[in-house]
């Protein structure tokens, strides 16, 4: 290999340089047609713009709100907590085993499926059978 052998990865395409003439096939007006808002320079309309007609953002009705303040807390079920290795779960222990991809706003023990291990808990929001169901079993649940 010599130096004057190199090559760019990516080969790299010449930029389109148009009003050069007939023969480039891009002359004269530059493939913007003749007249017309698009063909002057900064023609074009904005984004959602409807030549004046009301636009489909504005006809649409507007209903009810987000709520700010509202937590978004990532679901962790019974059967979910059976695969834990750990005695002591938390919502670190749960991540770092892969068990739940993301923590968000923190957890909720939600009692779907059916524990079958004594485990110590240590959650945002338990529901009441979850919660009931962890404690049968010999466990404790703690809010976090």
């Amino acid at each position: 290999m010599k130096l004057g052998e190199l090559k760019p990865a990516v080969e790299k395409t010449k930029r389109t340089r148009v009003g050069r003439g007939i023969g480039s096939g891009l002359g004269k007006t530059s493939g913007k047609g003749h007249k017309g808002q698009k063909a002057r320079s900064g023609g074009g309309v904005r984004r959602g713009f409807e030549g004046g007609q009301t636009p489909l953002y504005r006809r649409l009705p507007k209903r009810g709100f987000t709520n700010i303040h509202a937590k978004n807390y990532t679901e962790v079920t019974l059967t979910m907590l059976n695969k834990s290795k750990a005695t002591d779960v938390t919502a670190e222990t749960l991540l770092a085993e892969g068990i739940i991809g993301k923590i968000n706003d923190g957890i909720v023990v939600l009692a779907t499926g059916k524990l079958e291990k004594k485990l110590n808990i240590k959650a945002n929001r338990f529901t009441a059978a979850a919660k009931e169901a962890i404690e049968t079993l010999g466990g404790k649940t703690e809010v976090v």
